[in-house]
Parts: C-alpha cells; structure tokens; sequence
C-alpha cells in the first residue's frame, strides 16, 4: 500500500491546506535540562514562558529555532530528567531535526564534543546530519543540506528526486539523484563541502 501512494510535490486536493508548521510541543522535565541543550548548546531562543494553560502548574517555554518556527516545552522544576529513550511505538516521537548553515556544520560535531555528548554523523544521501540526545533521551537530529535549495521548491526538488531514485530502481535518494533533480529543474546550485560518514542505513 505505501509504495502505492504517489509522492509529488503538487498540492492534494483536501479540504484543509496548512501553511506551515507554528510549533511542535514536548514533554520536557525541568527548564533547566531543556534550556541548557536547546538554549546554551543549540543556540535558540527563548521567546516566551507563560503557564501551561491547561495545567498551570506546569511552564510553558517557546523556542524560536532558528527561522521563526516555534519549538516548545512543558517543564516543571520538580520534574528530574529522563536520560533514558523516549518511549516508542505508535504515535510516539522518533526524533526531531534542526537545519544548520553548511559552513557551520563542522562545529556541530566540535561543540557536542565539548559538552561531552555522544552522537553519529551520517551520510544520508541528500543531507548530512549528526544525531544525538538531549537531556530528556529525545532524539536529535542535526542535518545541513549537500546544496543550496531554495526553501520555496524543496518540496518540487525532493519529489523530483524520489522520481529519479524510482527510475534508477535505487534503494534510497542518493546526492547523484539529487543533483540530476536540481539539473532537472533548473536550479542552479553548488555542492557543500562535507566529511566523509557512512550512510547509517539501517537505523540509528
């Protein structure tokens, strides 16, 4: 059934359209352990605290990740960490990702090896990206991109090379179908230098 569906970069024909993702939230333990990864490691900022309004014994934390999208918490001082995985199954969370500047990517590597956390860098065929915890067991994912798509047709480029993976009867999107979708459609776009990682296929 899911090699069924079409993957397209078109606009299905629902009867509600979003226009972005506003925010995701998480259970956070306390503000400490989620200002001290999200805030002092990643660089975001804190935006807005406020209770959580329905249960305001809880904080709420508003984080802005980068680019204006809003990444929040629920916290409470009492709560300890949780540095074991996060719960899995169905309609649990895998991971989440942030985007980072190419030219910065290599201090990602160097700074979570300062703050003395372990993490994977993989090569995964159309980005790059470092996977890590956080203080609460949450996956992380910190990925960059091999070349420079423009936000606006990320969408078109990514369907564009799903179409050329199935043509070339590949496993995954590899950067060679990357790079003929951005020559496709006409997108001019010099390639990052990034380090050599294994693919990590498989699973993390």
């Amino acid at each position: 059934m899911t090699d069924e569906v079409p993957v397209t970069a078109e606009q299905h024909k629902s009867s509600v359209r979003t226009t972005g993702t506003d925010h995701v939230t998480i259970w956070g333990s306390n503000a400490e352990n989620v200002l001290s990864f999200y805030r002092d490691l990643l660089g975001m900022r804190l935006v807005l605290r406020q209770p959580n309004l329905d249960d305001p014994s809880q904080t709420h934390l508003f984080l802005d990740t980068g680019d204006g999208r809003i990444l929040t918490f629920f916290v409470n001082d009492d709560r300890p960490a949780h540095s074991g995985p996060q719960r899995v199954g169905t309609g649990a969370v895998h991971h989440v990702a942030f985007r980072v500047a190419p030219e910065r990517f290599a201090e990602v590597g160097e700074a979570l090896e300062e703050d003395g956390r372990g993490y994977n860098l993989f090569d995964r065929g159309i980005f790059h990206s470092y996977y890590t915890r956080d203080n609460d067991g949450l996956t992380v994912e910190i990925t960059t991109d091999k070349y420079d798509i423009p936000d606006e047709r990320r969408a078109e480029v990514l369907a564009e090379a799903q179409r050329l993976r199935e043509e070339d009867g590949a496993e995954y999107a590899g950067e060679e179908h990357l790079k003929a979708a951005l020559e496709e459609l006409g997108i001019e776009a010099e390639p990052h230098d990034m380090p050599d990682a294994p693919s990590g296929t498989g699973g993390v």
